[in-house]
This record gives structure tokens, sequence and C-alpha cells, in this order.
């Protein structure tokens, strides 16, 4: 069973504990243990025009290549679905698992991506440019959430990666749910892998420290949902739009 997998237990029973709170387990590791699950790459239409980039992505299914069940038709709606949204991975040299990277760049098309693909006839690059020419709000469709972090490695890359996936959060205008809710440790630092599994085991510090980044949410979720989650700059609007 892996580290990740039972951080993320620990985190899972302190949320589902409370009252009106469900959790979706999005299980990324599914796409190495299951046949035919696939996440397939991001085709960076946003390069050309913001425009281009739809939301939710259009680039696929493309039966022509045979690229048909893409999993984030289904990871789409969960996203939009959640109130918070907690992150849990280990470091894979210095970058999130390739799993992970996926999804994420997949997610461009929710920091500015066009909810209209007609505007564009589909995949026009001339008209997508000339929409953004002409004036683009890039709306930022998941902006409002909350979220928590929580980053573990054993020799390196863990402070990197913990301010990547909370700067890229951010850049999609979540809220982080407070100080408690960004972790980043390491497990066994520089001792044998043979052993980690004993190590994690002593780091209870940092079970508590995960159990704490879900309180966190939780608490965030809660001041949300009954819209006392205010923000000092909410009401500005940013001059450099992307």
């Amino acid at each position: 069973m892996s580290k990740t997998f039972r951080l993320i237990t620990m985190a899972k029973q302190v949320i589902s504990r409370v009252r009106g709170f469900e959790v979706d387990l999005l299980d990324l590791s599914r796409l190495t243990s299951e046949y035919g699950r696939v996440i397939y790459p991001c085709k960076a239409c946003v390069s050309t025009a913001m425009p281009l980039c739809h939301w939710p992505c259009s680039c696929y299914p493309n039966h022509a290549m045979g690229q048909v069940g893409d999993w984030m038709a289904e990871i789409y709606p969960r996203w939009v679905a959640a109130h918070g949204i907690m992150i849990v991975c280990p470091v894979n040299w210095y970058q999130a698992p390739s799993s992970l990277k996926l999804m994420i760049d997949r997610l461009v098309c929710a920091d500015g991506g066009n909810p209209d693909p007609t505007s564009t006839g589909g995949k026009d690059p001339k008209r997508a440019k000339a929409l953004e020419l002409k004036g683009w709000h890039y709306p930022r469709h998941l902006a409002g959430r909350v979220f928590s972090v929580v980053v573990h490695g054993d020799a390196s890359g863990v402070e990197d990666l913990t301010r990547m996936l909370t700067d890229w959060l951010t850049d999609m205008k979540l809220i982080p749910a407070g100080n408690s809710a960004i972790v980043g440790s390491y497990i066994g630092y520089y001792r044998p892998y043979a052993t980690s599994h004993d190590d994690f085991d002593k780091e209870k510090a940092f079970h508590e420290e995960t159990r704490n980044a879900a309180r966190s949410l939780v608490r965030a979720v809660k001041l949300l949902r009954r819209g006392e989650l205010k923000l000092p700059d909410e009401s500005l609007r940013d001059p450099r739009q992307k």
C-alpha cells in the first residue's frame, strides 16, 4: 500500500466524520493499475489562442487516432461539483507524479478556457485569435473553491512541489484553506526505501499535520458555504488577466 494512500485514508477519516460532508476520492493511481484507464496529454491549444482552448476540453475523443475513453470527461464534472479540493501526492524526481501532471495540464482550460466551442467554429485558429484580440475575459471556471495540499518525499523536492501545486491552484483563483492546509514533509530522509513504511509509522507529527490540513479544509468549506469566507482583494480587478 502506498504511503500516499495511507495519508489519504487519514484525511478521509477526518472529513467523512463531519456532518454534511462527502469525500469523492479521485485516485489517479488507477491510471497505472486499470486496463484502458487513460488521460490523454494536453495539445496546448491555448498557445495559439486562449479561446481555442475549450472548457471543458474538446480535443478528445479523437476517433481517427483511436484516442477514446478519456478519463478527463468524468474528472471535469467532479472538480466542478467539489466545494473543497485536497491534493495528496509524493515527489517524483522534483515534480508531480506523471498521473497528476497529466490532469494538471488538461485543467488549463479551467483557467480562461472558452465555454462556447461554437464561437470558434470548433478548432478554427483564425476565429479564436480574432476573438481573443477583440477582448477575452479569461473566465476562471473553478474560482472560489478552497484547497489544501499535502506533499511528501524522501530526499529532495518537497518544497518546490508544494509551492508549485499551491501556485497552480491559486493561479486558478482557488483559495488556500489556511496555513495548516499547506503541508510538505520528508519521510525517512535519505534512509533506505526498503524501510520507508517503518519510517512512515514513526512520523506521527506528519500524520497529524495531514489531519490538520483536512480539518482546515473542512472549516474553510463551512465558511464558504455560509458566505463568510471573505478575501480582502475579492472586489479588485486583475490588470494582468493572463
